[in-house]
């Protein structure tokens, strides 16, 4: 499991005190699951799996935490690279190829998403990138930049990282280009992340970045080619104000739900970033995923302590906020979930669930 997520996770629980107590008033959900559902070749293993999703043919992709990761010395900057990889498995979880190989943003996995067009989008927390494959699996768009590691040249007055006008330094605070400094997290118009978690879109394709669990606690919003639009959001606990942007989801009428991990709660925005309303009966938000019907519902999973082995659980939500329903534990066996970092919910009944601490993804069949 990443140092950081871990160190993010313990800092929120001594911030906020222990666990939210289990809702006794919330119905269980009965559910079947597949446990042992990838099948790799002998030579190939699954790690820790920060993202999972599958596209309209059933064909699933699963970013994990797995290589050899290592660093070369160009001639102004450090690259590292290699401690991630991308697979994708047929409909019945046999391994199918990799992609992506030697990317030079695949350090630290974060999670992966498949949007309606089937393109596949990993999110990387080391690299600070969001990129886009086409489903032929060529790159088709590159969001972020990572940190510089070697000064390139000197600072420059009112210039960051890299001497770009106005860039925060790690991505962190900054007003605008070359104005004011914003609030504490409040980051720096465009692509400059830090530590992003999560990604989304709309119906016209704009693109959300969930920015992140680093220095920076704010929404990023992108056209469908990248050009940067607007962004929201900093440090803190008020209305619009975040504790760890961890998810993200988007409803069809273009609301936006996203998982204030540290402040255990769920806001909601318009796509302008008007805030709307707040729901906290969900425990410590740490993935979200939305279904694809009418009505939709949430899926949120819920990690009570660093490793997720002590209290854990994944609410079905409605979208005002009302849990109908739970499911699942924390432990290692079938039906019980181990930091579960990923879901996709294409339907009402059927997910698929990425675990961080034990190395698999598990499909999970609700009964009705």
């Amino acid at each position: 499991m990443s140092r950081t997520v871990t160190a993010f996770i313990t800092a929120t629980i001594l911030a906020f005190g222990a666990s939210l107590v289990a809702q006794t008033t919330v119905p269980e959900m009965a559910f079947d699951t597949t446990a042992d559902l990838l099948r790799t070749p002998n030579d190939i293993y699954v790690g820790e799996v920060a993202g999972v999703g599958a596209n309209s043919k059933g064909q699933i992709f699963v970013y994990t935490r797995t290589g050899h990761p290592y660093a070369t010395l160009g001639d102004n900057r450090t690259f590292s690279r290699g401690g991630s990889r991308l697979f994708q498995f047929d409909q019945n979880g046999k391994f199918v190829r990799e992609l992506g190989q030697d990317v030079y943003g695949f350090n630290s996995a974060i999670g992966l998403r498949v949007d309606p067009q089937d393109n596949v989008w990993t999110i990387d927390a080391a690299a600070n990138q969001v990129v886009k494959f086409d489903p032929d699996g060529r790159i088709a768009l590159v969001l972020g930049r990572k940190p510089e590691v070697i000064a390139v040249r000197p600072p420059q007055p009112g210039a960051g990282r890299g001497g770009a006008p106005g860039a925060a330094p790690g991505g962190g605070r900054g007003g605008g280009r070359g104005g004011p400094p914003g609030p504490p997290g409040s980051g720096t118009p465009g692509s400059s992340f830090s530590r992003p978690a999560d990604v989304a879109w709309d119906r016209a394709g704009n693109i959300y970045v969930a920015d992140g669990i680093g220095t920076n606690n704010r929404v990023a919003k992108f056209d469908k080619e990248g050009a940067f639009l607007k962004h929201w959001g900093s440090t803190g606990s008020g209305p619009g104000q975040f504790n760890g942007v961890k998810a993200l989801a988007i409803d069809n009428q273009g609301s936006v739900y996203i998982a204030d991990m540290g402040n255990k709660r769920i806001q909601v925005f318009d796509a302008e970033g008007t805030f709307k309303s707040v729901f906290t009966n969900i425990g410590t938000p740490l993935a979200m995923c939305i279904t694809r019907g009418s009505p939709q519902y949430l899926y949120i999973s819920h990690a009570g302590d660093e490793d997720g082995m002590e209290e854990a659980a994944i609410y079905k939500v409605q979208l005002d906020g009302k849990v109908v329903g739970k499911f699942g534990s924390a432990g290692k066996l079938p039906k019980e979930f181990g930091l579960a970092n990923s879901l996709d919910c294409r339907s009402e009944t059927e997910l698929l669930i990425g675990e961080m601490t034990n190395w698999r993804v598990q499909k999970v069949t609700l009964k009705r």
